[in-house]
């Protein structure tokens, strides 16, 4: 059984960085892609970034520039440097890895103040 463990979430004023983490462990297969989603006030998931075993990386428009993600292969590990931060990505941040299923978290919240 997979089990993704988050961490990093929390309270920052906007333009203050925030720092995700999240572990998938459990995992008998290789880890292919690695991502990070967010769900607002909306309950609409976005894809915020995300990054294949080989290390291409994928950015919503809305964040290039600022959030950088990363991964650790050998500890199944990727986390997201969040720079810049607005008040309007205040959200809930979902990790999701992909072996030949795909698996969520439970989600972090960031909460961006203005």
């Amino acid at each position: 059984q997979v089990q993704l463990v988050e961490s990093g979430g929390g309270l920052v004023q906007a333009g203050g960085s925030l720092r995700l983490s999240c572990t998938a462990a459990g995992t008998r297969s290789d880890v292919n892609s690695m991502a990070w989603y967010r769900q607002g006030s909306g309950n609409q998931r976005d894809l915020v970034a995300s990054i294949t075993r080989a290390g291409n990386t994928y950015y919503a428009d809305s964040v290039k520039g600022r959030f950088t993600i990363s991964r650790d292969n050998a500890k199944n590990t990727v986390t997201l440097q969040m720079n810049s931060l607005k008040p309007e990505e205040t959200a809930v941040y979902i990790c999701s890895v992909t072996t030949w299923l795909i698996y969520w978290g439970q989600g972090t919240q960031v909460t961006v103040s203005s």
